[in-house]
């Protein structure tokens, strides 16, 4: 017997047994939906609630059960309150294969193979550049009202990719700044081809101002794309130095 999948590409769960409630259908479909919508791009809670018309009751009721079943999984998400932290929900690799990303991926990766083999590396480093030029420029009119400096506009860039489904936070750290993007799109591509992930270090150092540093990517195993932004603010000298 050929397995069933739901819209989602997930496989389906067995029919209810007789008796069931239309109830547990109506959740099944239901969490389908949250994980259609986690697949765009990690998520806390009330971003999922309101998504999904959902109370928050009831999305953290789904939530735990996608929990349990392995199909989501959560980290605190930093907070400037004085309150918990929010929770930032994402998909499992389970879950991913079963949305079929990987099909697309294999497909952007077979691409790039073509241009490779065509043009050489300087025709993948030229696609990636051509690939997060529209990303640029909608981050860049984001950031007009952040000011000059560069962990201000770190921050307002955040915002930026976050609402492009990167969920990225900045925080500040006694070395300067620090950009975090706690998903990507293009992780599994990025993995044999490096250049998307420089390209968009180039981008994130003409956002901010200033020379960034890669620490860690999603693409090489690390759980969240690391970017340090140095301090600009001059040491102090003493009469002693």
């Amino acid at each position: 017997m050929k397995n069933l999948v739901t819209p989602t590409g997930l496989p389906a769960q067995p029919s209810p047994p007789h008796g069931a409630t239309q109830a547990e259908g109506a959740d099944r479909r239901t969490r389908d939906r949250v994980i259609e919508r986690l697949g765009q791009g990690d998520a806390t809670a009330g971003q999922l609630g309101i998504a999904l018309g959902l109370k928050p009751a009831a999305i953290r009721r789904h939530l735990d059960a996608l929990l349990s079943d392995n199909l989501v999984t959560c980290r605190d998400l930093r907070s400037r309150g004085r309150g918990r932290p929010s929770k930032l929900f994402s998909l499992t690799p389970a879950a991913r294969e079963g949305l079929g990303g990987h099909l697309y991926d294999d497909l952007a990766t077979s691409a790039l193979r073509w241009i490779s083999a065509q043009s050489g590396e300087a025709g993948v480093a030229a696609f990636a550049k051509a690939q997060v030029a529209e990303l640029e420029e909608r981050c860049e009119a984001a950031l007009r009202e952040a000011g000059d400096d560069p962990l201000a506009r770190a921050e307002a860039l955040a915002n930026a990719l976050t609402a492009e489904g990167y969920a990225a936070n900045a925080s500040v750290i006694a070395s300067g700044g620090q950009l975090c993007q706690h998903h990507c799109p293009v992780a599994h591509v990025a993995a044999e081809f490096p250049q998307l992930c420089e390209a968009e270090t180039q981008v994130i150092s003409r956002l901010v101002g200033t020379h960034v540093q890669r620490l860690a990517t999603i693409a090489h195993g690390d759980g969240v794309c690391t970017t340090h932004i140095p301090s600009l603010r001059p040491s102090v000298r003493t009469d002693h130095d």
